[in-house]
């Protein structure tokens, strides 16, 4: 949509008009991108890195002491601090019953019960490797934020060359 709109600025007012407002269109586009898509999980032999919003926090194996699912995935540490994941699987309701039942036993389990399973067997499968050793990291998406800074740069540089009353 924000292509297609861009796209209409240019045939309409030109290159330039399209460059003062683009800034402001993409900045919708960015909080529409942090809102739902970055949040994820991602788990390897070593550990998981939960992203929630702009904040990373990776997670080593043997700092789990629990992984449980209340809305969203939850990691407790073995400190007893809790990390939920936004952007994991979540608990949903239980499916309806179709029209033709299917027999098959893992047709019945949810999906978000499907990819806790997988994400607790990473973490059992570690502890017999006993790899995972570390401490739990905390961060900021640094990219994200950095193409936040761009974004504004150019609105507020839009804003000077349009010569909008300030």
């Amino acid at each position: 949509m924000t292509l297609l709109l861009l796209g209409d600025a240019v045939i309409r007012a030109g290159w330039g008009e399209m460059l003062l407002l683009a800034p402001w269109m993409l900045l919708v586009l960015w909080f529409i991108y942090v809102a739902t898509f970055v949040s994820h999980i991602a788990i390897d032999a070593n550990g998981a890195t939960v992203q929630n919003l702009l904040r990373v926090v990776r997670i080593p194996w043997d700092r789990v002491s629990d992984i449980g699912i209340r809305y969203q995935v939850r990691f407790t540490l073995d400190d007893g601090r809790i990390v939920s994941a936004f952007g994991g699987p979540v608990a949903g309701r239980p499916p309806r019953p179709g029209l033709r039942p299917d027999t098959s036993p893992r047709a019945r389990i949810p999906p978000a019960v499907r990819d806790l399973d997988l994400i607790r067997e990473q973490w059992q499968s570690s502890g017999e490797t006993g790899s995972g050793a570390g401490s739990v990291v905390r961060r900021w998406d640094v990219r994200t934020i950095g193409v936040l800074a761009v974004i504004i740069a150019w609105a507020l540089c839009a804003v000077i060359i349009s010569g909008a009353p300030g």
